[in-house]
């Protein structure tokens, strides 16, 4: 999850952002003294959750609150305070949390922890994606478009390396396998890794992506996936509707022949 902080007390501020960062749920945390550039911040970049303090100077944690679920209505809210938990009751119904400062890492964990059995699971926040048959990706129960095919296959790609990185020279002789003009491939290869970036953006999934020096990645904690289910013995061949594996992608014949064996 991406986390948002706002307290208007430097130190308590300073100490909120440690907690939180600790958790191995929160995968980045972007930290503010003040509502309005919270608000700006979350315009412009994806939250999951917010922990808040209650009193801030000119706008207090329960207006920030329906400012930022105006932006994410699933916005995940934790209040942070001072107040005895009598005082509580007269805003129950904003929060999905409530911590009591000062805050501690342990704390803020329980509240996570508490708030994930709450909900179920936290596979609100993963992409669905099926393998089996044909590949498609899901984002709030329908298939994600993309606006190249290339960009599609470029994803379909990196769910079947399952977190491996991959060179950039591995993905051309994969995708682009008919194409001999290797400035023409790299170009390629921009073109659908950007295009597939900005879908993911789009919808608050950037983080889905890993680029680095040595190549490109998926990361799977934000990915709910027949396959990786299928890896984990969480389901069996016996459970799946169709057992072709990536049908559309020839390079997904070999994993099709060792998951058939």
């Amino acid at each position: 999850m991406r986390a948002l902080c706002v307290d208007d007390e430097a130190i308590l501020l300073r100490a909120l952002e440690n907690a939180v960062s600790q958790s191995p749920d929160i995968q980045s945390v972007a930290k503010f003294s003040n509502g309005k550039a919270a608000i700006e911040y979350a315009r412009n970049n994806p939250v999951d959750i917010a922990f808040l303090d209650i009193e801030i100077h000119q706008m207090n944690g329960i207006e920030l609150a329906a400012e930022l679920r105006k932006i994410y209505p699933k916005l995940l809210v934790v209040f942070c305070t001072g107040y005895d938990s009598y005082a509580l009751d007269a805003f129950k119904i904003h929060a999905n949390g409530y911590l009591t400062k000062p805050i501690f890492a342990e704390a803020v964990q329980e509240q996570i922890d508490s708030i994930k059995a709450m909900i179920g699971s936290d596979d609100s926040n993963k992409l669905v994606v099926k393998c089996f048959g044909n590949f498609e990706v899901y984002y709030e129960g329908k298939p994600l478009e993309f606006t190249r095919s290339k960009s599609k296959e470029l994803f379909a790609y990196l769910i079947d390396r399952n977190g491996a990185t991959v060179s950039a020279g591995q993905i051309a002789v994969t995708i682009w396998e008919d194409e001999l003009d290797d400035k023409k491939i790299k170009n390629n290869l921009y073109q659908a890794y950007h295009q597939l970036k900005a879908v993911m953006e789009e919808i608050g999934f950037a983080d889905v992506l890993i680029k680095n020096s040595t190549g490109y990645a998926v990361n799977t904690k934000l990915i709910d996936c027949d396959y990786y289910k299928y890896l984990s013995k969480e389901i069996s061949i016996e459970d799946l509707p169709q057992t072709d594996y990536m049908y559309q992608y020839s390079w997904a014949e070999e994993t099709n022949a060792r998951i058939n064996n």
